[in-house]
């Protein structure tokens, strides 16, 4: 491969739209839109159509199914989201491309960090300015950079940009397997590592909610009329927590137990809530066999269990497509100067949903940062040039035909 004339148009065509594609990521992290956030998500999704617009494509809010959560008191209730927002340019081009981010953050309404300020070293430190919506602006200034290409009409592109990422993408997890079977090849915008490495194959991940319930009695007067929800909870949490180290890879993480009430009253509602980690499928049958059958045995009379939730993120091993994809895309960032490396990972995100709904993809063409999900999040601003030109020459050497996405497409859809 080599960088053409009309390569170098878009790519300076990037450099000269840097200082926005970072002004505009940098404007859109003082907007709090943490995933439980709705006016914030709403005000979000108003500034990322109104951005969208200036793109030769069509615009489209999707709407979002209610999803089950289950409360502290082990209520389980509907819980609605955001819409989705697509961007469609060129649905009958030979080759399809699906680029997906998300508008949520992790930090809640009340967060105290809510604005962007420059480190010493130069780095910007904000809220959801790495994860990631300086990915979006970086996806976004890609795409418009790509609509000057002469070998365009090639490739078709849609934007998917989703309100839940955050919390497992309930409501948007259908559309990313919609999206995944019908493109060729896909684009993920989460934030690479502070030195530009990727994310290559990545566990599977799981929430669990395990209700408990018991029976309600004095403490005092009738202890031994009651059955302790909190007690059992304690003792299924332990049982699951014996699980790690039994299969290579599998970590549970039992993260909260919540329930009961007054001291002087035996409680009789409990939830335990827990994740897990899979590297493979074959681990993530295990896994759910051990849990099912941890949770169909009350550990004493009087209990009784109910559990919810499962898998959210797929696993997404380095099978023959993504290793194809890997090393197209390393040898896209030679071309410009960019060294390209990926190692493992235990993190997940919309990338683990395009994989298993049969999309090669990359997922963490995103700025260079780190420290996400923390008040200490930042992101280096010279990235968002350079993460800029990588996606689009990406493209472009997909318009041409030197990154083969038929070809990767196949190799995923045999491994399915």
């Amino acid at each position: 491969m080599k960088i053409h004339p009309h390569d170098q148009t878009v790519l300076d065509r990037v450099a000269e739209a840097g200082a926005h594609i970072l002004s505009r990521a940098v404007a859109w992290s003082g907007i709090n839109s943490g995933s439980r956030n709705d006016a914030g998500l709403a005000r979000m999704l108003d500034v990322l159509e109104a951005e969208a617009r200036t793109l030769p494509a069509e615009i489209a809010r999707i709407p979002t199914s209610p999803s089950s959560i289950v409360g502290d008191d082990g209520r389980v209730i509907q819980q609605a989201h955001a819409d989705c927002l697509k961007i469609t340019a060129r649905p009958d081009a030979p080759i399809q491309v699906v680029l997906t981010g998300h508008y949520d953050t992790v930090f809640p309404a009340d967060s105290p960090f809510q604005t962007v300020t420059t480190r010493a070293d130069g780095a910007l430190n904000g809220p959801g300015l790495a994860d990631m919506k300086g990915g979006i602006s970086v996806l976004l200034g890609a795409l418009d950079a790509f609509e000057a290409h002469p070998d365009k009409d090639r490739v078709g592109w849609t934007v998917l940009l989703s309100p839940d990422e955050e919390i497992g993408s309930p409501a948007s997890a259908p559309l990313l397997a919609e999206l995944a079977r019908a493109g060729i090849l896909g684009l993920t915008y989460e934030p690479a590592l502070a030195d530009g490495t990727l994310a290559g194959a990545r566990k599977g991940s799981g929430n669990w909610h395990l209700i408990v319930t018991g029976k309600a009695a004095h403490a005092g007067r009738a202890f031994e009329e009651g059955r302790n929800a909190v007690a059992g909870a304690a003792i299924l949490a332990a049982a699951l927590h014996g699980l790690n180290g039994q299969r290579e890879g599998v970590s549970v993480n039992v993260a909260k137990i919540s329930g009961g009430g007054a001291l002087n009253v035996v409680a009789d509602n409990a939830v335990v809530r827990f994740n897990v980690r899979v590297p493979d499928a074959q681990s993530a049958a295990w896994i759910e066999h051990a849990v099912t059958e941890i949770a169909s045995t009350p550990p004493f009379e009087g209990l009784s269990l109910h559990l919810h939730g499962g898998f959210t993120r797929p696993p997404k091993p380095m099978d023959a497509a993504q290793t194809e994809l890997f090393e197209a895309v390393r040898q896209t960032g030679a071309l410009l100067g960019q060294t390209i490396a990926w190692k493992s990972s235990g993190g997940v995100c919309e990338g683990n949903n395009l994989h298993a709904a049969g999309l090669p993809n990359i997922d963490t063409l995103g700025v260079l940062g780190g420290d996400i999900h923390s008040e200490d999040e930042f992101a280096w601003p010279d990235s968002f040039v350079e993460r800029a030109q990588l996606s689009v020459l990406i493209l472009c050497k997909t318009a041409s035909g030197e990154i083969d996405a038929h070809r990767l497409k196949s190799l995923r859809l045999e491994t399915l």
